[in-house]
């Protein structure tokens, strides 16, 4: 990626001292462990991989490098709210930034245009699906990109504990923008992990720069209860330690509502915080947390990304989280100010079931494979196909259709073009004539053919730009630049939908059954990795051996001695975890399952189909019949699943993962 006769150009165009700029720009007098080992690396044109543990300063390791290098830096982050944070915190340090994601207005993405082109804004934040948009490809194409940085980089490790489909096509991504050096950063890398990382984007072992991931201020204890000391312990535990900021972290929303509102009425003041709350909600419980001295906040994993919170003294997790990555970056965000701080796991066995139940929800039925394989073999050579569609079509979520559809691009059945939207929508908020003045010959042509061709709507005009290239005898890309080249000098408004995604294919496959057997072989084998890492929390929380170090170990690090702090160093574990008991599922479940069938006899032909429904998993067939609103929908949500589909009958067209 990083050519050499590039790297060597730009490297002669990099100003300043790393040094000089940080005490200038930032205000700082020294780096952090790794930090100009990462930034050094970056600016003599090299691609690099930096693990550092949360909170251990990675944005800066591209933030810096941007105020030095010639051209934009582009950072791809998953988390909307980190990107506010960040483009908020440069802009009081007087540095430029930029994010593009849904929540802009209009005038907002116009501006943050305007200010990459005339290049008083050197960083842009992305999400990386937005990289698969025609209208920001069409934004972004002739950017100088000096560097590219990802973060949560883990996202590309099919084998990470939080796989994004996305992510696996950003090294591709990052070739075609020509971007002259690359940063994969991440908190949470195992070694197999990182190893993925460095293939994906060429980087050498030396540049893969690891921080220490243990960190001694943070106290690890567990404590096993049962449902009768679920709660109090918790409570005991808030009322008789010294006050200090504290993150309580659960599973599910409702349960964040209900603990927030048990621990404020027994006189411990706490706010609930969760994806279902609205955007300003959200804002405020957040900033009202930072600047709490002794602030308690309830939260799914929704809650702590980015935040700049120094003195957090707390972090229990009343449930359980779903692998040891999850757990290190949510502990993570106790003790950055280097004092002592307690992270509490108070497990509750029956915990397990809801976390593996979430795995199952997202492998789809064998058939459901199946019928989607047929439905793509059916396209033509070059096709676009939406998303939506497929997983309306295939009852297979969303996410997991972008999956397999990855899988099926990565082994090389066909290659994704441009995405597109089928219908663009346009309110001019100038004249026509005032528009085509700012052109002169055959690009005022060109300007003028495209207005022509849009034809009006009640409020809005339409273009079709497929029907508006044929008529121009052009490319349809250079339709969408002209329409998006308006919109960014104010001329006219823009709403875009029906986003469809291009497909060419390269092989076609002449064995549709062994393919759609290959791609659920590999959807279960993710599922039973997934279900999988819940041992690795399970296996802490016994506190057998030293917690830090087991925790240490999963990430490649080993400590010379035990950490003398945690559970099993202070002589609280070992714990032992009861096993759960299994029961049948009963006539009422199969008088129940009966009464389905006949209702909805082509809902319910599979073994998972019904074990979903009685688990409480929804699909997209669920949800378009209604039936996530059923009565008896997840009557066995306290059931392994594993359990209910080995008991509920059907096509049994898939391996029975073995139950807890």
């Amino acid at each position: 990626m990083a050519v050499k006769a590039v790297a060597d150009r730009e490297q002669n165009s990099v100003t300043g001292d790393p040094k000089q700029v940080l005490a200038d720009r930032f205000g700082m007098d020294q780096f952090r462990d790794g930090q100009l080992a990462v930034i050094e690396r970056l600016l003599s044109g090299k691609n690099v991989a930096a693990v550092f543990p949360t909170g251990g300063g990675k944005s800066l390791c591209y933030q810096l490098p941007s105020l030095m290098l010639p051209g934009t830096t582009v950072v791809v982050s998953p988390l909307i709210a980190l990107m506010k944070d960040q483009c908020d915190a440069l802009a009081t340090r007087g540095i430029n930034a930029a994010r593009l994601d849904s929540t802009l207005s209009t005038d907002e993405f116009r501006s943050a245009m305007q200010g990459i082109r005339d290049g008083s804004i050197k960083m842009l934040y992305v999400a990386p699906e937005r990289f698969f948009n025609e209208r920001f490809l069409a934004s972004i194409g002739t950017l100088d990109v000096s560097l590219f940085a990802i973060d949560e980089a883990h996202c590309i490790s099919q084998w990470g504990h939080s796989f994004r489909p996305d992510y696996l096509k950003l090294a591709e991504l990052a070739k075609e923008l020509s971007a002259k050096r690359v940063l994969a950063l991440t908190a949470t890398a195992t070694p197999e992990v990182l190893a993925d990382i460095r293939d994906a984007f060429g980087i050498d072992p030396e540049d893969a720069i690891r921080t220490k991931f243990y960190r001694p201020n943070l106290q690890l204890r567990s404590t096993i209860v049962d449902s009768s000391t679920h709660y109090t312990t918790l409570k005991k535990r808030i009322a008789e330690r010294d006050k200090g900021p504290t993150l309580v972290y659960v599973t599910l929303q409702r349960t964040a509502e209900e603990i927030a509102e048990q621990l404020t009425a027994d006189g411990q003041p706490a706010t609930a915080y969760h994806a279902g709350m609205e955007t300003e909600d959200r804002t405020r419980i957040q900033q009202d947390f930072i600047n709490s001295p002794d602030g308690i906040v309830v939260a799914t994993i929704a809650f702590g990304m980015g935040i700049d919170k120094s003195n957090i003294r707390y972090v229990y997790h009343f449930n359980p989280p779903k692998s040891l990555e999850s757990y290190a970056q949510e502990i993570g965000r106790a003790g950055r100010d280097g004092d002592d701080s307690i992270c509490e796991v108070l497990l509750l066995p029956e915990d397990r079931v809801v976390l593996e139940n979430f795995t199952y929800g997202d492998t789809p039925s064998r058939h459901n494979v199946g019928r989607l394989v047929d439905l793509l073999a059916g396209q033509a050579d070059h096709f676009h196909i939406s998303h939506y569609k497929l997983s309306f079509e295939t009852d297979i979520r969303i996410s997991v259709v972008r999956t397999l559809l990855t899988y099926l691009e990565l082994d090389g059945y066909f290659k994704a073009t441009s995405p597109r939207y089928d219908t663009y929508k346009i309110k001019p908020l100038v004249t026509s004539k005032q528009i085509l003045a700012h052109f002169k010959g055959e690009p005022r042509e060109f300007a003028a053919g495209v207005l022509s061709s849009l034809t009006k709507g009640r409020t809005w005009f339409l273009l079709n730009t497929v029907l508006a290239a044929k008529k121009l005898n052009a490319d349809r890309t250079r339709v969408v630049k002209a329409i998006e080249y308006m919109s960014e000098q104010g001329w006219l408004e823009i709403q875009v939908s029906d986003l469809v995604h291009g497909y060419r294919w390269i092989r076609r496959t002449d064995d549709a059954k062994t393919l759609a057997d290959d791609l659920f072989d590999r959807l279960a084998r993710r599922e039973t990795g997934e279900v999988g890492r819940l041992d690795g929390v399970f296996d802490l929380a016994t506190a057998s051996s030293c917690m830090a170090d087991q925790l240490s170990t999963h990430f490649g690090e080993t400590l010379d001695q035990p950490c003398g702090r945690c559970s099993a160093c202070l002589g609280d574990g070992p714990h032992k975890i009861p096993k759960l008991a299994v029961r049948p599922l009963g006539t009422s479940v199969k008088r129940i399952l009966d009464d389905l069938v006949q209702q909805y006899p082509d809902r319910f032909t599979t073994s998972r189909d019904r074990a979903r429904f009685l688990c409480g998993l929804s699909s997209p067939g669920f949800v378009r019949s209604k039936l996530t609103r059923h009565a008896n929908y997840g009557v066995c949500d306290q059931i392994p699943f594993a359990t209910v589909l080995s008991q509920v009958g059907g096509i049994d067209d898939e391996n029975v993962p073995t139950a807890t």
